[in-house]
């Protein structure tokens, strides 16, 4: 996917006008870019195809996701948290241990006006303990499937919708944490990078 074709995709399916509010996120993430390793360098001539549209594709995946919070985990540059407050309305939790990306992240989200809508977390996600069960966790190369939802697992229920973005090894993570995890599994394909999958994961409980 090109770097036009990626931006389109945002485009015609969000508005013209979340479109901008993601260019003004990429321009904050390659400004950063000159003070923390939020993203690869080699990924800046790219940023659409490898990052923003990357992380806004989940977004109609959430589709059956009941109304209530986001959760991403590990969510480092803010992708894909930050996009999916930009690309939504819901209440939108980003859970990030190093004190760096934290302030960034809270900085990103007063500037881009979300402010109101995201709350950033400074800690691992196994301290976390949210109101009440989060409607969907997003965790973008964070860990292994099964060791994720060990880690998380307590900030869901059985009607919590799980998007993970897990490259190549996607079924194969599926195929390993059906041992341990009982629930519906999918692999969905990247729209960014065919190769890739997504896992799409409902009604999860340990076995």
């Amino acid at each position: 996917m090109t770097e036009d074709e990626a931006r389109s995709w945002v485009r015609d399916r969000f508005g013209v006008s979340r479109e901008t509010s993601l260019a003004a996120f990429g321009d904050i993430l390659v400004a950063e870019a000159e003070h923390q390793n939020l993203i690869a360098r080699s990924t800046l001539d790219s940023l659409w195809a490898r990052h923003l549209t990357d992380s806004a594709q989940l977004v109609p995946l959430a589709a059956p996701a009941r109304e209530g919070a986001w959760l991403d985990v590990g969510s480092g540059a803010g992708l894909p948290g930050i996009v999916v407050a930009l690309l939504t309305d819901r209440p939108v939790i980003l859970v990030e241990p190093r004190t760096k990306r934290v302030q960034f992240l809270r900085d990103a989200a007063e500037r881009l006006g979300v402010g109101n809508r995201v709350t950033v977390i400074g800690s691992k996600v196994e301290s976390y303990r949210p109101e009440g069960p989060v409607a969907v966790v997003s965790a973008r190369a964070v860990a292994e499937l099964s060791a994720l939802m060990l880690s998380t697992v307590h900030c869901t229920d059985s009607s919590t919708v799980w998007l993970l973005p897990k490259g190549r090894s996607a079924q194969s993570e599926v195929d390993a944490a059906g041992a341990k995890w009982q629930g519906q599994f999918q692999v969905e394909p990247s729209i960014t990078q065919p190769e890739s999958g997504i896992v799409v994961a409902t009604q999860i409980g340990a076995r």
